[in-house]
């Protein structure tokens, strides 16, 4: 009898611990459907309604098709997106090759100086271009159009802010290369330009492809570049916000928000299939390739990548040097004027801080939220079709624009009926939607650092009878905590700098300074916002010198084993 107590305990602490893991992924699904979900479907509904709440069909759509005013903007921001995906990605193109294939010499330091774009908010490249060919700007005479505020100013200001993106994902594919290939092609006296045609853009073409269907989904959606300098130059994601802030028209910024997403969603889903079609590109036996060589070629790739970053270097530097500027252009003397926010329009430092308490807990509750998530939909057995569910829902962010979920947002949680309505206007709103807009990124580093670890841990920890969060706290944590402090410091930079998802969603008390430099910018105070939008950037800076200080010391004592 005394022998059957043990196993009576043994039996109850594992059905406990099924029922903690089936818990756990049920709230993750129903986590993921109040806070994506449920809001874009509050959002379809809305856009078949009347302002009374009726039903409506299609009428609102017939409406905004008729208006030729309105439809240009879908023309608009396709001329936008696609000549913003042809410079970035072929400027992207040519200096990952020179960082991989070439022997230049400078790599990290032109390497370190294209992640700078990461670091701003993408209002910062259009208020350095009016201080740079604006109406006043020291490069006026440079410009080759009239003006600065239009496509031209969009697409110079979205190629600043989408480059560095493209360029991670270029310089991954070009870094997975058989060096063999290479070695046939010159023993058959192969001409370089045939080597080019044949091995070099084949071993890339899933990374240019995937990198292509990014970009374009990055620019098409964009909000900050276009608000500042578009002029009167209309584009998607601004008419969603002229229709909601400026006509108090719901229903019409509901419309233009589905249409909005639908080439976002389209360009994720191709997205998704090329990933799907895409074959291993090294063999087991694969050499790695050592770049030669060329001083013809390394002097004219040096002198691109050196022509790219003083681009890059001029943009971040015209916004700092413009706001130290007393009164641009008749007082041209530096001080710290603009730095004074509590005397400007944008609630003053208030704002700042918002955004820092903000973006530290969208850094905290996110990493958690997101590892345990990922955790859950990888390393456990039960309801597998719930997992599966979990995994397609994770995906989902991706494809929305940040203006569509913050417009979804207002729809779903502002119902007087909703018991979340509470969160309305807080800040705890303002951080579900920035973990939520930004969650595919930090769910498919989670879910890639575990897949690297062998699911003997977990099947060992059952055998021997040890709760799963122990072997999650002990062993797995400890594994993937490379990947865990990655999540965390991007989740801290991006909401800082977010403007597009957050527009609608903040209140008196709960303004974030990326607004602020919009609404500064609007009011006239163009080098004030320049201030803002350059605290902004050293603040991210700042926080992933910190990242990669705590990083390196933490990992120095929980990595050791990695190192020989």
């Amino acid at each position: 009898m005394m022998s059957a107590i043990p196993s009576l305990a043994t039996k109850r602490g594992f059905d406990t611990e099924i029922w903690v893991q089936r818990t756990i992924v049920v709230g993750g699904v129903v986590f993921l459907l109040l806070a994506l979900l449920f809001p874009l479907l509050t959002m379809l509904v809305k856009s078949l309604q009347n302002r009374a709440g009726e039903f409506i069909g299609l009428s609102n759509f017939t409406a905004y098709f008729s208006n030729p005013a309105l439809t240009e903007s879908i023309l608009n921001s396709l001329n936008i997106a696609v000549w913003t995906t042809l410079i970035v990605v072929s400027t992207a193109f040519v200096f990952a090759y020179a960082l991989t294939r070439s022997g230049m010499v400078g790599k990290k330091g032109f390497r370190l100086l294209t992640m700078l774009p990461l670091f701003a908010p993408s209002l910062l490249p259009a208020l350095s271009m009016i201080y740079l060919f604006g109406n006043q700007g020291i490069l006026r005479n440079w410009l080759p159009v009239d003006s600065i505020y239009g496509p031209v100013g969009i697409i110079m200001g979205l190629s600043f802010w989408a480059f560095p993106h493209a360029l991670m994902i270029l310089i991954t594919a070009f870094s997975n290369s058989d060096a063999r290939l290479y070695e046939a092609a010159k023993s058959m006296k192969t001409p370089p330009w045939r080597v080019f045609l044949t091995v070099t853009l084949p071993s890339v073409r899933y990374g240019l492809i995937n990198t292509i269907f990014v970009i374009f989904t990055l620019t098409i959606t964009d909000f900050g570049v276009a608000k500042v300098i578009g002029g009167q130059y209309n584009v998607l994601a601004t008419d969603i916000y002229k229709q909601v802030v400026g006509q108090q028209n719901f229903q019409m910024g509901a419309v233009v928000s589905v249409i909005l997403l639908l080439p976002a969603l389209v360009s994720f889903i191709v997205e998704r299939r090329v990933q799907r079609h895409q074959s291993s590109q090294l063999s087991a036996r694969a050499v790695p390739l050592q770049p030669n060589r060329s001083m013809l070629r390394d002097l004219l790739l040096t002198l691109f990548c050196f022509i790219v970053c003083g681009f890059l270097l001029l943009v971040v530097g015209m916004a700092v040097y413009a706001s130290f500027i007393t009164f641009w252009p008749y007082n041209m003397g530096l001080s710290l004027k603009n730095y004074n926010f509590d005397m400007m329009d944008g609630v003053g430092w208030a704002s700042y801080f918002n955004s820092v308490q903000m973006s530290v807990w969208t850094a905290l509750i996110g990493t958690a939220v997101v590892f345990l998530v990922a955790y859950m939909s990888e390393k456990i057995k039960p309801m597998p079709t719930a997992r599966k569910f979990l995994q397609l829902l994770a995906m989902l962010p991706m494809a929305v624009p940040g203006i569509v979920l913050g417009l979804s947002y207002i729809f779903f949680f502002n119902q007087p009926n909703n018991p979340l309505n509470l969160m309305y206007g807080t800040m705890a709103i303002l951080v579900l939607n920035t973990l939520v807009h930004f969650y595919t990124v930090c769910h498919l580093t989670a879910v890639t650092s575990l897949k690297q670890i062998d699911n003997e841990f977990e099947a060992v920890s059952a055998s021997l009878k040890v709760p799963f969060y122990t072997t999650l706290r002990r062993v797995t944590l400890p594994l993937a905590l490379p990947a865990v402090l990655d999540i965390s410091v991007y989740l801290f930079v991006n909401a800082m700098t977010t403007v597009s998802a957050v527009i609608f969603l903040y209140s008196a008390e709960t303004t974030l300074a990326s607004v602020a430099v919009m609404h500064m910018d609007e009011a006239g105070d163009t080098a004030p916002a320049a201030a803002m939008a350059v605290l902004l950037m050293l603040t991210s800076l700042v926080a992933k010198g910190l990242h990669w200080l705590i990083s390196h010391s933490i990992l120095q004592r929980t990595q050791r084993w990695r190192q020989r």
